[in-house]
């Protein structure tokens, strides 16, 4: 069992495979060309199943593969096999933009993918343009249908934007509950590489909105997750509030980059490399950076609207 200095099980592990995407969301990297091949020393599948391998043994029971976007790292469906044959019954998702999807969501299945979330901001072909910096809606919800029907368990992540996509919370609350699946929507989170104009709701005026036509009942939170659900009848959706003192208090994750990064928390600029002994095979240097990562997890993030995160969101997988 992996325990923090402050009493927390950390048994989630992030794991980012590219820092590469092929969108430019405005609150991700709009910064960066298209045309800009990102620069990145990837690990081997071989070395970041390396230190999969050693964090299940330790107590990790939950690995997410994130990116950039993962779809991108060629052939990807062989590493989530290569974990799902060492643990079957690790909780294994992936998150994604969807973009790929309908073409590599029957391999992921197969190799033993469990759980997708798909981010979705708009319904609006125009503004998902906007804020993608790329014309993607049509693919990203054919992406969705084909997880639906390949019997993944999916859910959508909208990133809320004022004067942006806070006109279509009704449009993408009851595109999820049409599809039966759990969206959550995201405050989103300052970081020196977003786009500079952008603001956020709050998760109370997210909930004032949505009030205005349903009646929301508020749920018993899960200590270990950082979404808050609401229930509007019989669908349940969620609220995800970095903004929240609770954010913190029962976190359960690290991450590890695509290049050997083991970062304690999303809004710490702080990281440990394991690239060295995860290229040699040092199981035992790998294990004690892993145990050092834990000891010394802070207790909160150092994030506030004035102290912007400087670490690109798209280098942990968010």
């Amino acid at each position: 069992m992996l325990l923090d200095s402050y009493g927390r099980k950390i048994d989630y592990l992030r794991l980012s495979v590219t820092s590469a995407c092929n969108f430019r969301c405005l609150y991700c990297m709009p910064k960066i060309p298209f045309d800009k091949k990102i620069d990145e020393k990837l690990l081997s599948f071989d070395e970041l199943f390396f230190f999969v391998k050693i964090a299940i043994d330790a107590g990790i029971k939950k690995i997410r593969i994130t990116g950039g976007e993962p779809l991108l790292r060629e052939n990807l469906e062989l590493f989530i096999k290569m974990i799902s044959e060492y643990k079957g019954d690790v909780d294994l998702a992936l998150t994604s933009n969807a973009f790929l999807l309908k073409q590599k969501a029957r391999a992921l299945k197969d190799a033993g993918l469990k759980r997708i979330n798909i981010s979705l901001d708009s319904l609006n072909a125009n503004k998902l343009k906007k804020i993608a910096q790329k014309d993607v809606l049509k693919e990203v919800l054919e992406g969705i249908q084909e997880a639906i029907d390949l019997g993944f368990v999916v859910k959508i992540n909208s990133v809320v934007l004022r004067g942006i996509n806070d006109d279509e919370l009704f449009s993408l609350l009851d595109f999820a509950r049409s599809k039966n699946i759990q969206i959550r929507f995201i405050e989103f989170m300052e970081n020196i590489h977003a786009y500079g104009q952008l603001k956020s709701l709050s998760s109370q005026e997210i909930l004032k909105i949505l009030a205005q036509k349903h009646k929301i009942i508020s749920l018993e939170k899960d200590p270990s997750s950082p979404v808050s659900l609401y229930a509007i009848n019989d669908y349940v959706f969620g609220i995800i509030e970095p903004h929240s003192d609770d954010f913190c208090k029962t976190c359960n994750r690290i991450r590890l980059s695509a290049e050997g990064f083991l970062v304690p928390c999303l809004y710490f600029d702080e990281a440990l490399s394991i690239r060295k002994a995860l290229k040699a095979k040092d199981l035992k240097r790998a294990s004690e950076l892993l145990y050092e990562l834990i000891k010394n997890k802070p207790e909160k993030n150092k994030w506030s609207i004035a102290n912007k995160s400087q670490r690109a969101f798209y280098q942990i997988g968010g």
